[in-house]
């Protein structure tokens, strides 16, 4: 029987050498409290330690003074395995120092196998990942110089085809952020953003002989309709009630707690677009990328679109009266409204759908969308992107190789040099007042997030967008196809490239 307890005593339920598995979403649905009490228990007393935690998308608060981090940077952890370490600022400090184990794995790789262990088998097996950092073969999902347990991906052979297998620790602890619990203990998420991997979590930790501990922001004495409770009483040990602190007016459109009437639906996103704007591009070049690459839409599409320079697809997509007749998707599991940026990208606003996260990578792993634009670091002559880690920092794969293993059509959006660069737009022309310091395409990307040459085996159409031209993929290397006007094609392109390309028929 599931107890209400407060967060300290809630910790005392976590021993040395745990496995904590948090179902948070990059900077939302975070259990901030319970964070805080490890933190504040591991201050006081030196316990609990040797602690490992996985988290499909990571967690913090996009601010490393902030507690949701505290007690892995004062040396709780001993091992990390996370997607995605964007909202972790301190954290992926610590990890390029060497201060702890950690691995990088694709996020809907976790997602699976923390459903496989929920299910009592050990690891789940994917296409996504091979030919990528990831694969053994090449670099593995170890971060640092002291990251090399190389049980968690390894590959195997099915009938002939080759796959990778991911498996995880055995997770003990389940640290979950839900909306209400009513007097049976089950856990609805009615105001929340996402539910995530939250069922798959706690079963996993159940079938492991571990504990749950959820944190709600209120009780309730009604029952929840039962396709409402997301996690039933039956598998809660504790309860932490933590009263919801109110949001800032217009984040509450991101819960689906009511329906958007049709003609106010522009509004709705421009109070969304505002409240996250310090996250969003808003440049001349990311405009013009984005502008371009909207013309790949087609009706009906099913779409993901990532963060950065490709969210202006979605503005465009919007000018264009395209928004309405394709439908989006983000990877924590929305479909069918418009994802938001910033500290709440994750949540969608008015979705049709919000299911488990693990679902949604179904859908991306077996080439379920249709296209999706996804930002690059890096590109190489054949075509590998990647887009996980830059020179001396480290945000981690994401969804970004479940997106794009499969997806038929694949549109990476990119400037074609950063650090100082200038571009004017006028009457149609495009001019290169200033070029940025740092060139993107590069004679071999430093890690590979995504393999040319895997897509080109699967037969995906992948193209290269960027603010003066687009390239697309061959079994040649990459190919020039468009040159925009105002662009020199010699003087700001090929002379430009630290390697040779084609030229497409019409602009030689």
């Amino acid at each position: 029987m599931y107890k209400i307890i407060s967060p300290a005593e809630a910790v005392d339920l976590i021993k040395d050498g745990d496995c904590i598995c948090v179902n948070s979403f990059v900077g939302i649905e975070n259990p901030v409290e319970i964070h805080e009490a490890i933190y504040e228990k591991y201050k006081n007393t030196g316990s609990p330690k040797n602690l490992t935690i996985i988290s499909s998308a990571g967690f913090g608060l996009w601010d490393e003074n902030k507690n949701a981090e505290s007690y892995i940077r004062e040396g709780t952890v001993d091992k990390l395995i996370c997607g995605h370490f964007g909202a972790m600022l301190s954290t992926k400090k610590l990890v390029l120092e060497d201060r702890f184990e950690a691995y990088n794995l694709p996020l809907g790789c976790i997602s699976h196998a923390i459903r496989a262990q929920a299910g009592g088998i050990p690891g789940a097996l994917s296409k996504v990942g091979l030919d990528i950092f990831v694969d053994p073969r090449l670099e593995g999902p170890g971060i640092n110089k002291i990251s090399t347990d190389d049980s968690y991906v390894k590959i195997v052979d099915v009938d002939g085809e080759e796959f990778l297998y991911y498996k995880l620790p055995k997770i003990n602890v389940a640290i979950i952020k839900g909306t209400a619990a009513d007097r049976r203990g089950n856990i609805s998420f009615d105001d929340m953003y996402m539910s995530g991997d939250a069922l798959s979590i706690c079963q996993a930790a159940k079938a492991n002989g571990g504990k749950v501990i959820v944190q709600v922001d209120k009780l309730v004495r009604k029952p929840s309709r039962p396709r409402n409770a997301i996690i039933p009483g039956c598998l809660v040990d504790a309860i932490v009630v933590v009263e919801k602190e109110p949001t800032e007016s217009g984040y509450e459109a991101l819960t689906g707690s009511f329906e958007i009437p049709s003609g106010q639906w522009d509004m709705w996103v421009e109070i969304i677009e505002r409240l996250s704007s310090s996250h969003r591009q808003n440049s001349v070049v990311a405009d013009i990328i984005g502008k371009r690459a909207t013309k790949e839409l087609k009706e009906d599409d099913i779409v993901n679109i990532g963060i950065g320079i490709p969210e202006t697809v979605s503005k465009y997509a919007k000018e264009t009266g395209m928004l309405n007749k394709i439908t989006l998707t983000v990877e924590s599991g929305g479909v069918g409204g418009f994802p938001a940026s910033g500290p709440v990208f994750g949540a969608m606003i008015g979705a049709a759908s919000v299911y488990d996260m693990a679902n949604q990578f179904d859908l991306y792993d077996n080439g379920g969308l249709d296209i999706c634009f996804m930002g690059a670091l890096e590109v190489d002559k054949y075509g590998n992107v990647n887009s996980h880690r830059g020179s001396g920092a480290y945000a981690g794969i994401g969804g970004f190789a479940n997106i794009t293993a499969k997806t038929p059509t694949v549109i990476f959006c990119l400037s074609f040099t950063a650090k100082g660069l200038f571009v004017e737009e006028e009457d149609g022309k495009v001019s290169i007042v200033q070029e940025g310091a740092i060139p993107k395409f590069v004679e071999k990307v430093s890690s590979i997030s995504f393999s040319g040459k895997r897509a080109l085996k699967n037969g995906q159409k992948v193209l290269y967008v960027t603010e003066r031209c687009v390239f697309r993929l061959t079994e040649e290397g990459l190919e020039l196809i468009e040159v925009y006007p105002g662009v020199d094609m010699e003087a700001d392109i090929l002379s430009k490239l630290p390697f040779h390309v084609n030229v497409a028929p019409g602009l030689e």
